[in-house]
Parts: C-alpha cells; sequence; structure tokens
C-alpha cells in the first residue's frame, strides 16, 4: 500500500484553478481539473445570482457533485458566503490522484496524493497540519515577511525575509497565474510628462520614485495594508497616510476620491472609468507551492519536485528548496 501525501489547497477561486490547471498538465487529470472547475465557477454564479441553479436546493446539489464512496472523485463542502443574506456556497473538500508512473525518482509504487480544501492553506502548513500546501503569495506577506526599509518586487526575494524563528514554511515555486498589485493615480495628482512622450507611456511616471516624494494619503484594501508595507517599504512610506474604502464604495473609486491608490488589478479597465492613471506594477500577486521544511519526509521531497516542475512563465526564479 502505498503512501498518500495530503496538500493544502484553497477551497475556491483563482488559486485554486491554477492548481488544477498544473496538476491537469502534470498528472494527467484533466477530467477532475475541468469537473471542479466548471462546478465550482457554476456554483460561484448561483452564489452571485448570475445563474439559475441547475437543479435543487444547495443540498441536493453538493450530493449530486460529491461521489464520497470513490476518493478519487472529487468531494465538495458547503461554507457561507459573505454576501448578503449569507448564502450557503458550495467549494471543493477533497479529492486523491494517484502519481504512479510519471518518472520521478523517490516516489515509491502506489503513492498518491490528497488535495484538501482549507479557508487558508498558509496557515494551515505553519501549524505543521500539512507538509506541502498552495495559496496565494500575498498571505506570505501579509503574516510573516519582515518589513524592511527597502522595498520587495519579487516573490523570489520572499524566502530571505521570512524570520526561521517565526515559521518553517518557505516558498518552493509560482504557477505562473499573475496579476499585480499596481499603484494608480488621479491625473491631478500624478506628475505631469512631457507632451512628447506618447499617451501610452505616461503612466510610467506614477511609480515608487514619485511615491518616494509624495505625502498624503494612499488608499489600499485594510487586509493589504502589511503587504504594502512590505512592498513599498518603509522608508517610501514616510509622509503616507493609508485610507481604506468604505463599503459604500468601490475600492477604484475609494482611490479616485482618495488620489493614489494600490490596487489588484487585471486590466485596469475599471480603474480608467474613474478617470485614474495606472502606474508601476508594484508586486505579482501569484499562487505559490509552499512547503513546511520540518515537515518533508524523502516521499514528500519527491512529490514536491513533481509539482514545481516548471511549464509556465513565473515571476518566481528562485530554485527548488532542499
Amino acid at each position: 500500500m502505498g503512501e498518500t501525501i495530503s496538500i493544502a489547497v484553497p477551497r475556491k477561486g483563482r488559486p485554486l484553478e491554477s492548481v488544477f490547471d498544473r496538476l491537469a498538465r502534470r498528472l494527467d487529470v484533466t477530467d477532475v481539473a475541468d469537473d471542479v472547475i466548471s462546478t465550482l465557477r457554476h456554483e460561484k454564479a448561483v452564489t452571485k445570482g448570475t445563474v439559475e441553479a441547475s437543479s435543487g436546493d444547495v443540498y441536493h446539489r453538493l450530493a449530486t457533485y460529491s461521489t464520497v464512496d470513490d476518493p478519487q472523485a472529487p468531494e465538495y463542502t458547503l461554507v457561507r458566503d459573505n454576501r448578503a443574506g449569507m448564502p450557503r456556497r458550495i467549494v471543493f473538500d477533497s479529492v486523491t490522484i494517484p502519481i504512479d508512473g510519471h518518472g520521478v525518482d523517490g516516489v515509491p509504487a502506489g503513492t498518491s496524493v490528497r488535495l484538501v480544501g482549507r479557508e487558508e492553506p498558509f496557515r494551515a502548513l505553519r501549524t505543521h497540519d500539512f507538509a506541502l500546501g498552495f495559496d496565494s503569495a500575498d498571505l506570505v506577506l501579509e503574516e510573516v515577511v519582515e518589513l524592511r526599509p527597502d522595498p520587495l518586487d519579487r516573490i523570489a526575494d520572499i524566502n530571505a525575509r521570512i524570520d526561521p524563528s517565526d515559521t518553517d514554511v518557505r516558498v518552493v515555486t509560482g504557477l505562473g497565474d499573475t496579476v499585480y498589485h499596481t499603484l494608480m493615480a488621479t491625473p491631478d495628482v500624478a506628475p505631469s510628462t512631457p507632451s512628447s512622450v506618447p499617451a501610452s507611456q505616461s503612466a510610467t511616471a506614477v511609480d515608487r520614485s514619485f511615491l518616494g516624494d509624495y505625502e498624503g494619503p494612499l488608499c489600499i484594501a485594510p487586509r493589504y495594508e502589511r503587504l504594502v508595507q512590505a512592498v513599498l517599504g518603509t522608508e517610501t512610506l514616510d509622509g503616507i497616510d493609508f485610507r481604506y474604502p468604505s463599503e459604500e464604495l468601490e475600492e477604484e473609486a475609494a482611490i479616485a476620491d482618495a488620489g493614489v491608490g494600490v490596487y489588484l488589478t487585471v486590466t485596469g479597465s475599471t480603474a480608467r472609468e474613474y478617470g485614474l492613471v495606472l502606474g508601476e506594477q508594484l508586486f505579482p500577486s501569484e499562487t505559490v507551492l509552499m512547503e513546511n521544511t520540518a515537515e518533508v519526509s524523502a516521499t514528500v521531497a519527491a512529490v514536491r519536485s513533481l509539482l514545481a516542475t516548471p511549464e509556465t512563465e513565473t515571476e518566481l526564479v528562485v530554485g527548488s528548496a532542499e
């Protein structure tokens, strides 16, 4: 009987989809990945009210989706959603995937990985519940990265800023699903650019050096305060006063009111609707594979090597953690 290595993963959202995209390619489980991703996208739309439920109430759908007598079929569970009325939402629970035959030294015959959904996979690794896990790099910055005067601009530099006495968790590699925390400003606050500079390049003036001279409000989501401090560096933040969006305003609208802000954006199209100038991409928000170094056995190391094999361009350039 082979060993089953449990891996903590998010229960929903882009990071979980990125994990299944990686596993679909590395472990040849495209059908399982497509099943989980399509199911959760549908249930998100049901929770948001943009589509009608396919059949029955949430409990009926949960029983339909889950196959509890087959560990290699996905299981789902329910959580309270934070939308009005706090509806119950179907999210990922677990699935077991055999990994024999993938040509990785050190993986014993019969070895499987069991993906286990967690609200906060990073914290589950910190408490030694798992040896391996996937989560957003943002959470590492929000919890354990040291704040220093100089900025942090690459995921590859995260491990050097983790105090070994604080946690045994380290980042192994990124999955390449990169979106950015982006600096934004209104035109009246942003530095003016010469008329000879093309409009497509005008946003480059809204960068870290601009913030170094800027004094005034900087609008951010409260949950990102420590992340922004780490990314910008404490020296840059002298003279800057954090402001937080009210519940009545979208974050881009609140940034427009404040004049300057940082927002996690894919295209910036909504920001432009509020008249904001898009500036420097400050830090990549990427799903990362992590390990708890105190829990790494020979089999775990072999599984980590299999999952960390790069297949896409990633912001992370550190090597395999040994």
